[in-house]
């Protein structure tokens, strides 16, 4: 696998991938993948291959990963990029045509990217879409066709799709508000009104602060050090704060107004979006806290149905195994636990026995000494 990945020099401290299948697995042969091995690092690393045009074909974008480590913070996901890239210099900055897969940070962040380079500027996809987060192996397939739809898929199964150019901003839009017209001025928005029948209690108005005629003034006062003084202000029970009348629907509510459409002057369509040329290089430029993940299954192709059977083939077959593999580990793991733990408590309860009886034993000589005293 070194001869066909390119691991970058950009910097002297990126991270090491290594060839491995975790520490549970499917097939121990068949899973094994590039693995992040150093926590708190950059990894850049990429894949050379023949160029070629996604230009009037799909374009399916497929690969594994699994978080075996249960991450915290970092990527999964890979770049594509033109054949042109500097494979030794892969960075953060280095022009990419698409990123796709997870990325978790923190409990906030646990999306899947969906990157399209468009006259040199990113475009990120507007839908939100999660990625996993259990720690096994998971499929992520990207699918671009030539009308301009898209797809995503985890574990073969669809979870988003659209229009490229419904979904992200690579386009002004297509209509917008006509600047020639106004909202009339009667037209009534407010979905609620001040109750015209709801008066103000004459009671209502108190200061939020009233002087405290209980306290004393100090005995050591001096007015000449200190100035004059005076009742100190403490915080009025009886202060309610600014009167609001009761709010109502309103009986006059349109709803909102419909601003009318005009033809976007500034709109011109691309049917372009979706191809780019000299597709040549696949990579993995990405930061981990814990390191730990696994990549692999690596493919792209213009056949959805090969990469849905490719992906049955490899991640399907061993998905369920591997799975196996990590309860058994655990159960294991919980057993060697419970052991040590009652061996733990064992010994403690045959400790304190033994203070006990050293206890009983060292009360019994003093009695002794007490009766020969006495």
């Amino acid at each position: 696998w070194q001869k066909r990945w390119m691991n970058s020099e950009y910097k002297p401290d990126l991270g090491k991938f290594k060839l491995a299948a975790g520490k549970f697995y499917g097939d121990a042969v068949r899973d094994k993948g590039l693995q992040t091995s150093e926590n708190s690092k950059f990894y850049a690393i990429s894949s050379r291959f023949k160029p070629f045009s996604n230009k009037g074909k799909t374009l399916v974008i497929q690969y594994t990963v699994k978080h075996e480590q249960k991450i915290d913070c970092g990527g999964g996901y890979v770049k594509i990029f033109s054949s042109n890239l500097d494979q030794k210099n892969l960075s953060g900055n280095s022009h990419y045509y698409i990123m796709f897969g997870p990325d978790i940070c923190g409990s906030e962040t646990k999306k899947v990217h969906v990157i399209l380079n468009y006259k040199n500027k990113p475009h990120p996809i507007k839908k939100p879409i999660r990625c996993k987060v259990d720690g096994y192996t998971h499929l992520y397939t990207l699918i671009i066709r030539p009308d301009q739809t898209y797809e995503v898929k985890i574990d073969n199964e669809m979870v988003a799709s659209g229009n490229l150019e419904d979904d992200l901003d690579f386009l002004p839009p297509r209509k917008i508000n006509d600047p020639t017209v106004r909202k009339p001025t009667d037209w009534d928005d407010r979905i609620q009104i001040d109750d015209p029948n709801d008066i103000k209690p004459e009671d209502w108005d108190e200061p939020e602060y009233i002087m405290d005629t209980s306290a004393e003034q100090p005995e050591d006062w001096d007015d000449a050090v200190n100035g004059e003084w005076h009742y100190p202000m403490v915080k009025n029970p009886l202060y309610r704060g600014e009167w609001k009348p009761r709010q109502i629907d309103n009986p006059n509510y349109r709803g909102v107004w419909p601003h009318p459409q005009i033809d976007n002057p500034n709109y011109s369509p691309d049917f372009s979006i979706y191809s780019y040329e000299n597709i040549s290089i696949i990579g993995l430029d990405i930061w981990q806290v814990r390191a730990g993940t696994i990549f692999d299954n690596f493919l792209i192709t213009d056949d959805e149905v090969y990469a849905e059977d490719f992906g049955d083939e490899t991640w399907g077959e061993t998905k369920g195994p591997e799975k196996e593999m990590n309860i058994k580990q655990t159960e294991e793991e919980q057993e060697r636990e419970r052991v040590t733990e009652e061996k733990y408590f064992e010994q403690r309860f045959k400790k304190k026995l033994e203070r006990k009886k050293e206890s009983g034993n060292d009360r019994a000589v003093r009695n002794t000494v007490k009766k020969e005293e006495l």
